[in-house]
């Protein structure tokens, strides 16, 4: 079987959707990768809201990937911002280190996964009105 590029972006996309969606769980089961000392329940509130919605929309583009380029790159490009800098927070504060095996890793991961599979360009000419 010859599995596209395509196919592993669509994978790709499904699995960091999950994850995100995933993310009221990660939080209940592994607290110390994922949520951040002092706790505070609007900021989380306000990630699952986010990336929840991200999630969503990461599957949507899963089908078509070619038509939703934006969305995976704003994915890739916020996803290197917010895991560069929960990376530091998390090295500075030794309390925080388990976020570099948790959310930080995740981010990481998708990052990688999505500057592997994702085209630079789309090969086929736009649609245009008639």
């Amino acid at each position: 079987m010859n599995i596209t590029r395509r196919q592993c972006l669509q994978a790709a996309l499904v699995v960091i959707a999950l994850v995100f969606l995933s993310l009221p769980i990660l939080m209940a089961v592994w607290p110390s990768g994922w949520i951040w000392l002092p706790r505070q329940t609007e900021y989380e509130q306000m990630m699952i809201g986010v990336y929840g919605t991200l999630g969503v929309f990461l599957l949507w583009a899963s089908r078509r990937p070619e038509k939703h380029l934006s969305l995976i790159w704003f994915t890739f490009w916020s996803s290197i911002v917010h895991g560069t800098i929960m990376g530091i927070q998390a090295i500075a504060d030794e309390t925080e280190n388990a976020h570099l095996y948790g959310d930080v890793a995740a981010l990481w991961v998708a990052v990688v996964l999505l500057g592997v599979f994702t085209p630079r360009r789309v090969t086929q000419r736009p649609d245009h009105c008639a």
